[in-house]
């Protein structure tokens, strides 16, 4: 007597899993049919990466529809990964015939949904970030990887800007495709993610190295910025807790840092650096000028800076609060004078190399900024 085989309700894709580059790069050899839902309208909310939702509507919503197993296991893997909601059983039209299909409702908001935009600016980050998820998959649980999901889009976010690399004037144009991938294993998957690569790579003698085992800590970008006052010509630093310093030892682990903070996947690091300003000061900046992008530990980090000076109006010489509850900081503010700021960097009490760099660059174009002022 045989075994009763399973029978497997499709799944149907629209919006951002509906996306046949996401899906592709995602899933190779993904076997799909065409498919409209009738009734429904997808909408999306404003954030900078918007996943999209369905709701009942006028018009009808073009997808795909998938409904070999393993497939359907993986993206409904991926959608709860993604937080799309619980799935609920529509009928869709394939062919010109109904059928029963499962689809997850995604969020729902008040904006128009525009694929062409979506395809164009979010397309790439939603690619990288699904293969992260599929990497993760029998690892960690699809609801907990939802929990991390912020870290997931950042981390795609930055490897989207890293396709953009800097000038080769004078260092090595070799691409990154002429290293031989032997192996990648992931070390480390929680709030960070470490990944161990077995590799080798051209010499610049052209011969191939010997095959090398290098770990790497998979951060992500993150825009810095100093506020500035030019007319009163004074600064304000943050002070907190820092784990870094903890865990080397350093008796005294609390750090004055420009404001800072992860740019946010489909975010651009000039939005970021805005919001964290205001997140962790309470100040709007009128604007913002650009010191530099770089990789602050490329040794063994992928993490990427983008630095900034923030015009803006400074209160009188004083410390203040600031920092977000939900994501438990705790973060003392400082505004202080150019001169007392220059003498930090003297004594050694700046010791954040991002705020040596902005002082620094201040301290070159401060006569200029001041004279626009």
């Amino acid at each position: 007597m045989g075994l009763a085989s399973v029978v497997v309700t499709p799944v149907f894709l629209y919006g951002p899993l509906a996306d046949i580059t996401v899906l592709q790069a995602a899933l190779p050899g993904l076997v799909a049919a065409e498919a409209r839902a009738e009734g429904v309208q997808i909408c999306c909310d404003d954030a900078p990466l918007p996943l999209a939702g369905l709701r009942r509507g006028l018009g009808a919503v073009d997808g795909w529809l998938v409904s070999e197993p393993h497939t359907v296991e993986l993206v409904t893997f991926i959608a709860e990964a993604l937080g799309l909601g619980r799935s609920d059983v529509i009928t869709v039209s394939q062919d010109g015939r109904p059928v029963a299909a499962r689809v997850f409702p995604g969020r729902p908001g008040p904006m128009d949904w525009d694929g062409q935009d979506w395809s164009r600016r979010a397309a790439p980050i939603l690619r990288y970030a699904v293969q992260e998820i599929l990497s993760l998959r029998g690892r960690i649980a699809a609801q907990d990887l939802c929990a991390g999901l912020p870290m997931i889009l950042s981390r795609a976010s930055g490897r989207v800007a890293a396709q953009t690399p800097a000038p080769a004037d004078v260092r090595s144009a070799t691409e990154a495709a002429t290293v031989q991938e032997i192996a990648c294993e992931i070390t480390h998957a929680g709030f960070f993610l470490g990944r161990a690569y077995t590799l080798r790579h051209p010499r610049f003698d052209g011969t191939p190295s010997d095959t090398l085992r290098r770990e790497v800590f998979v951060a992500t970008d993150a825009a810095l910025v100093l506020p500035y006052d030019p007319v009163r010509d004074r600064v304000l630093l943050v002070e907190q807790f820092r784990m870094g310093p903890y865990g080397r030892g350093d008796p005294r682990p609390w750090m004055l840092e420009p404001v800072a903070g992860r740019i946010d996947g489909g975010e651009s690091p000039e939005d970021a650096a805005h919001r964290e300003c205001l997140e962790e000061a309470g100040l709007t900046l009128r604007a913002l000028e650009k010191i530099s992008q770089h990789y602050c530990t490329p040794g063994y980090s992928t993490e990427f800076f983008h630095l900034f000076l923030g015009i803006c109006d400074l209160p009188d010489l004083e410390q203040g609060r600031g920092g977000l509850a939900t994501e438990h900081e705790d973060i003392r503010t400082h505004v202080i004078d150019f001169a007392q700021a220059m003498a930090l960097v003297q004594s050694g009490e700046a010791n954040n190399g991002p705020l040596i760099l902005c002082l620094l660059w201040l301290e070159r174009e401060r006569a200029r900024l001041r004279a626009s002022a």
